[in-house]
């Protein structure tokens, strides 16, 4: 049946609950539907369009119909218009043009294609084909988790909750192979994890809130070394090949570099390398060029909620790229909250944003700005993210208490 000759379409039916499960032909159904849904007006079922009667028009109450329907429901005398779906009486005159649907269509040029492929045009080049190859964790096992981190050498993952035993360490096949760090208020006992690194000679340092610290274990658990240099917030770290750590102060708006002698317990050298930072908090070393990433919350001014800024520093500390929720309207009109960041084989940056529960490829400093999703289904709450030894990408999902292991498809 041509689209004139459908019949209308039924109420739509009610989303899964969480922790319910769909077969891959109906979850791409599923999406198939969101997508003609937004592409199409809801009254003739007919495609948007960029001109003429197809452009499509908010009305008052919030609902998106393209012109011809809303003239055709105004009747000849154009004076008054009821919204066919909660029945708001409006004027013609009262409408205005739907801008983010406009800027999608634009997106996605003459030639079509759906909103996935729009997503992939805009990052300049396909998405990587991820798959979820190993779940971890879950409700019982990790709360509240915080941070996650590879080992280089053994491929474990170290991951911070709220547990009894603050870190918890996976074997590659999944198995939790050791927890350590207890709760509790001795020096060595971890108050309240923010973030975890391994560093490539095997050992695990935790940035603790508690009591403003950071904390080192070896692969066994047995503590190392406490770092108190009168931080006011220590919370992101991340270990360079040279096994030093890169630590953020989110109070102080400081980057700190911390040189540890961890078979001694001693700690060399921690110097500040940059400053005036806003609440900065996730960061990332890249192994390859020695770039460092950081994620900064930016205080919101009046009613309006936060947003976030990754900024790109060289390996000399020098500011080589920065990306907000400006600079990603400028390729799609999205909001960004980023919570953690990475960065891929090749150099790229990868972040979790909370706003759409999505993995986000930033592409490289010198091609910001980029808006590449990897994973845009099944996650909750994502707020941790690293790449093992062997490529895959690691996403720690807090709403669901969860560690999930993507490798290429």
């Amino acid at each position: 049946l041509s689209r004139a000759q459908r019949p209308p379409r039924r109420a739509q039916a009610p989303r899964p609950r969480r922790g319910s499960h769909r077969s891959p032909q109906e979850g791409m159904a599923a999406e198939d539907e969101a997508e003609l849904s937004l592409l199409e007006c809801r009254v003739c079922f007919e495609p948007y369009g960029p001109d003429g009667q197809r452009r499509p028009l908010n009305l008052p109450c919030g609902h998106v119909l393209c012109r011809d329907c809303v003239g055709a429901l105004g009747g000849a005398e154009r004076q008054r218009l009821e919204c066919p779906f909660c029945r708001r009486l409006c004027g013609p005159a009262d409408t205005s043009e739907c801008r983010p649907l406009l800027q999608l269509l634009e997106l996605l040029g003459p030639a079509g294609g759906g909103l996935a492929s729009a997503l992939c045009r805009s990052g300049r080049g396909a998405p990587a084909g991820l798959g979820l190859r190993l779940c971890l964790g879950g409700w019982g096992s990790l709360l509240n988790p915080t941070g996650v981190a590879a080992c280089p050498s053994s491929g474990r993952l170290a991951v911070a909750h709220d547990g009894e035993k603050r870190i918890h360490v996976f074997g590659p096949s999944g198995f939790c192979v050791r927890r350590f760090g207890e709760r509790g208020d001795a020096s060595s006992d971890i108050k309240y994890p923010l973030d975890v690194t391994v560093t490539p000679d095997g050992h695990v340092v935790v940035t603790d809130g508690g009591d403003r610290s950071v904390k080192a274990f070896d692969l066994e658990g047995r503590g190392v070394l406490a770092v108190r240099q009168g931080f006011c917030l220590p919370w992101g770290l991340d270990a360079t090949p040279k096994s030093e750590v890169i630590l953020t102060d989110s109070e102080a708006g400081e980057l700190y570099r911390l040189a540890v002698d961890f078979q001694r317990g001693e700690l060399k050298k921690c110097e500040p390398i940059r400053s005036r930072l806003v609440c900065p908090r996730a960061v990332a070393i890249c192994p390859s060029s020695g770039a460092v990433a950081v994620i900064e919350h930016l205080k919101a001014r009046g009613p309006s909620k936060g947003s976030t800024r990754v900024k790109i520093f060289s390996a000399e500390m020098d500011l080589i790229g920065q990306m907000d929720s400006f600079g990603l309207n400028l390729v799609f009109p999205s909001r960004i909250d980023a919570t953690a960041v990475a960065f891929d084989r090749e150099g790229r940056v990868v972040v979790t944003d909370v706003c759409s529960q999505a993995v986000i490829c930033l592409g490289k400093p010198e091609e910001f700005p980029i808006f590449n999703p990897l994973i845009s289904h099944g996650l909750s709450y994502p707020v941790g993210l690293t790449y093992t030894a062997n490529n895959s990408l690691v996403v720690l999902d807090s709403g669901d208490h969860s560690i999930k292991v993507y490798s290429s498809s």
